[in-house]
């Protein structure tokens, strides 16, 4: 992977991670995704199971909804989704089944977990495992920590008062 792609993969990271933050400050849950092919953003979305009542609302399916509606396409060849936790089940089955190239996420369910915000018991219950996983993932560090965007710690861009 070249310097200039990791890079993108850090800023768009960072978007998916920003949107999980401000649907937080919006009463939703911290899940935020952005999908990109060729690191030209293409769509984004956040969890909205609180908005819509629908339990697959997740922010990496809302991304896709939208990415496959405007491209007029049900393809995500050649995409990436930038998701700001790890993709529950449901999310990584619908990525794959749409044949997104890959995921780069910012926090893992070991990160969640403290929050009650891991899939892991998901996984887990439908005895799935991620080894190896069902197309290129990634942890990337976006320079934020899970406190901060699940937690109380404050946000880095907040003005100091």
């Amino acid at each position: 992977m070249s310097a200039t792609s990791t890079s993108n993969d850090a800023l768009l990271l960072r978007q998916a991670v920003n949107l999980a933050h401000a649907n937080r400050l919006q009463g939703g849950r911290p899940f935020g995704a952005v999908i990109a092919r060729r690191g030209v953003l293409l769509a984004s979305g956040v969890n909205e199971i609180h908005t819509h009542n629908d339990p697959s609302a997740h922010a990496e399916m809302q991304a896709l909804r939208t990415a496959t509606t405007a491209r007029q396409n049900p393809s995500l060849a050649g995409c990436t989704v930038y998701a700001s936790g790890h993709p529950c089940p449901m999310c990584l089955a619908a990525l794959v089944m749409a044949g997104a190239e890959r995921v780069v996420f910012a926090f893992d369910n070991q990160d969640a977990e403290p929050y009650g915000l891991s899939s892991e018991a998901s996984y887990q219950r439908l005895r799935l495992s991620l080894a190896p996983p069902p197309l290129p993932i990634e942890r990337v560090d976006t320079g934020i920590a899970a406190a901060q965007l699940y937690g109380d710690a404050p946000w880095p861009d907040a003005p100091r008062v």
